[in-house]
């Protein structure tokens, strides 16, 4: 696969820029990239999916998680190791696979690092995503000197991923909004307020017990931060699944995924298959579709998919099978996945015998759930530190709950500043609407549809009960009603017949796509419908064309003819189709197939392989091993590590603790036998060089 190939050269909603072009080399051949890509995503790019061979069993290695939580994709970089996920690439950069430690250098000394920075500051937050950003904001807007430290380049964090409409509420966290736009708008807000200092590229490494934070300022420097308050907002990272095959390159996260398309359009392959239907597969799936790329199924465990239905249906109308109450069971492919095989489970959730399925596929997205970044606060508590959570920190939950858990807890930070009383009205106003943006999605109501066959209206094809209120403020003629004290009641169209004057404002701007326009005053028995599209669009090949148009869950309901297509700055990348159609399906219409998406599978059980399931990456450690350990007595996560090195690896055990403690449960373990593994002190790799002290600067 060419490099074209494999980058986005045309998006609905983003814009393709691309920096300066730039030479590097991959394992001695002359690849291309583009400067401030990271060097995983140029890999990707050129076609490179395997990016070392374990030195313990020589199986193939990829990118996982593409934020520098697992260690899958360490390369070396001009003899260095680095993570390929948070390297950035560079003209002329040699760029090795790591083939263990044999194939390292010899150590060249360096005279160059920088003296140990030491700074005091009233508070420190970690993480500037949505949470660490809106704390941040609200500091500033009372003068409180702040430092705002991040990983990443760019503040911002998931929001910088996202590219549909963000739901909940319009008033207070940005709903109808796009998360890209989101993220831009916290950082100019942030910027107007000159208390606040942000160190980007600076990832957090330790809390101490002398009340120190160690930094790793802009990837170059070591500093001992001093807060007198300390705020964690450090996010969540990715959980793993375990199946065969389950390290397999081409098997992603839902975040790398989304990193890979919506930061760096890079296209990690053809054919996808998802694993979860919560908020973030299903979201993630629609970024596929946006990007070109097929997606081929998505099983849920569960009886019923977990995320929004209206996330839920958006795919279903694009032709993407739902595959609920399946697992997978093996991921197949020797160097890279070729297909993935799931089944049907029982009320126990077991595969049943018989069911299986194998689904052709050239990449597995998994989203199975987040793990709180949570260690900096449980360590700080420990050491006795004023210290905060906010946003996946605190509870794991939408970016909208994250935005209003930050503004919570700066406004406990300020009551702790100034010693006085928190505002119990305000406070208990926002931890209201903060447990109303985490709630899980409610009852699910018939659609309503009118009788009245006049005039011009929208339909909305929104009936679950979600925290969204956008649609409300966008009809001019305030015609669609949602009660402003109650943003989970589903919308509902108040207008008197004839006052609707069909601006499609609501069609463009509903977060779920799901309102669309029938106008029946020019025939009655075939109006016009509009549809709101989000995917690429050649009006010029679909106009007068007769295509399939389905109902609100993906079912085709029959055919209409297009006949405009209207796309315009104005309205913030969402295409409107208009339709004419039957009068007898025409308020039923909620989408429209411009394509038919070929799912090949094969109902019999995919062929067997040896590949095993991997809980430890970074050390090859496979369940096998480790259930028979906790089968053997062994409850001491520690002992465990000691024994089959799982843990020990780069990433510290930040993949494989939860999978352990999973089989734990599953074996019977109480919870109070379990002994967990040791924190180590530093939860980020740093160069040993940037710890020599070669002179004091003591900042305050």
């Amino acid at each position: 696969m060419t490099e074209k190939n494999n980058r986005i050269q045309t998006h609905p909603i983003l814009n393709v820029q691309r920096g300066k072009k730039v030479s590097f080399s991959w394992n001695g051949c002359s690849c291309e990239g583009y400067e401030n890509e990271t060097i995983a995503s140029a890999l990707v790019a050129n076609g490179i999916q395997i990016f070392q061979y374990h030195h313990k069993d020589h199986s193939p290695q990829g990118l996982f998680c593409a934020n520098g939580q697992c260690s899958q994709c360490l390369v070396l970089v001009n003899g260095f190791p680095k993570k390929a996920c948070m390297e950035r690439i560079g003209a002329g950069m040699q760029v090795q696979p790591l083939h263990g430690f044999y194939s390292l250098p010899e150590y060249v000394a360096d005279n160059k690092a920088l003296p140990i920075l030491h700074k005091r500051t009233p508070v420190l937050i970690i993480g500037a995503g949505p949470a660490g950003l809106s704390a941040a904001i609200e500091l500033g807007k009372q003068g409180i000197e702040t430092l705002l430290v991040d990983d990443k380049e760019q503040p911002g964090g998931k929001l910088l991923l996202q590219t549909h409409r963000f739901f909940g509420s319009k008033e207070f966290v940005y709903a109808g909004t796009r998360g890209i736009e989101i993220a831009k708008q916290l950082s100019f807000e942030l910027g107007r307020h000159s208390s606040i200092e942000t160190w980007l590229n600076s990832p957090a490494v330790a809390v101490f017990s002398d009340h120190k934070v160690g930094v790793f300022k802009e990837n170059q420097q070591y500093a001992l931060i001093e807060p007198e308050i300390l705020i964690v907002a450090a996010g969540a990272r990715e959980r793993s699944l375990r199946f065969p095959g389950n390290t397999l390159p081409g098997i992603l996260g839902a975040g790398a995924f989304q990193t890979l398309l919506n930061r760096d359009l890079v296209i990690p392959g053809q054919t996808f298959f998802v694993v979860g239907g919560g908020n973030v597969g299903l979201i993630a799936a629609y970024h596929a579709l946006q990007a070109g790329i097929q997606i081929t199924g998505l099983a849920e465990l569960l009886p019923q998919c977990g995320g929004y239905k209206v996330h839920l249906d958006k795919i279903r109308r694009l032709g993407v099978p739902i595959y609920t109450s399946h697992t997978i069971l093996q991921a197949h492919g020797v160097e890279k996945v070729n297909a993935a095989t799931i089944a049907r489970v029982d009320e126990h959730y077991r595969p049943i015998s018989g069911s299986e399925k194998t689904v052709a596929c050239d990449g597995i997205l998994i989203a199975a759930g987040l793990n709180p970044v949570n260690e900096f606060f449980l360590q700080a508590q420990q050491f006795g530190f004023k210290v905060f959570a906010a946003g996946d920190a605190e509870e794991i939950a939408e970016a909208s709950a994250a935005i209003v858990s930050g503004r919570l807890t700066a406004k406990r930070v300020l009551s702790e500043i100034r010693n006085v009383p928190l505002p119990e009205q305000e406070i208990s106003d926002l931890y209201h609407l903060k447990q109303v943006l985490s709630s899980k999605p409610g009852r699910i109501s018939k659609q309503k549809l009118s009788p009245d066959h006049s005039g011009v209206k929208p339909v909305i094809h929104c009936t679950q009960e979600i925290p969204c209120n956008p649609c409300s403020g966008l009809c001019v003629q305030h015609l669609i009603h949602i009660p402003v004290d109650d943003i989970l009641a589903m919308p509902d169209f108040i207008g008197p017949d004839g006052k609707c004057t069909g601006c499609s404002q609501c069609v463009i701007g509903c977060p779920g796509l799901a309102i669309t326009l029938v106008d029946y005053r020019k025939d009655e028995r075939f109006p016009m419908v509009t549809l709101p599209y989000e995917l690429p669009v050649n009006k010029d090949e679909i106009v007068g064309r007769s295509l399939p148009v389905t109902e609100q869950e993906g079912h085709v309901i029959g055919v209409a003819e297009v006949v405009h297509v209207i796309q315009s700055e104005k309205m913030d990348h969402t295409s409107l189709i208009k339709l004419i159609a039957p009068v007898e399906i025409a308020e039923r219409i909620a989408g429209i197939q411009l394509k038919k998406n070929e799912i090949r599978t094969d109902r019999r059980k995919g062929n067997e392989s040896d590949q095993e399931t991997m809980i430890c990456r970074c050390e090859r450690v496979s369940e096998k091993e480790i259930r028979a350990l906790i089968q053997s007595g062994m409850h001491d996560m520690n002992q465990i590590k000691a024994i089959t090195r799982a843990g020990m690896g780069a990433c510290g055990g930040k993949t494989c603790e939860s999978l352990i403690l999973q089989i734990m449960r599953e074996e019977g373990v109480a919870q109070d036998e379990i002994v967990p593994f040791s924190k180590r002190p530093l939860s980020v790799e740093v160069p040993l060089k940037i710890f020599l002290d070669h002179g004091t600067n003591k900042g305050e």
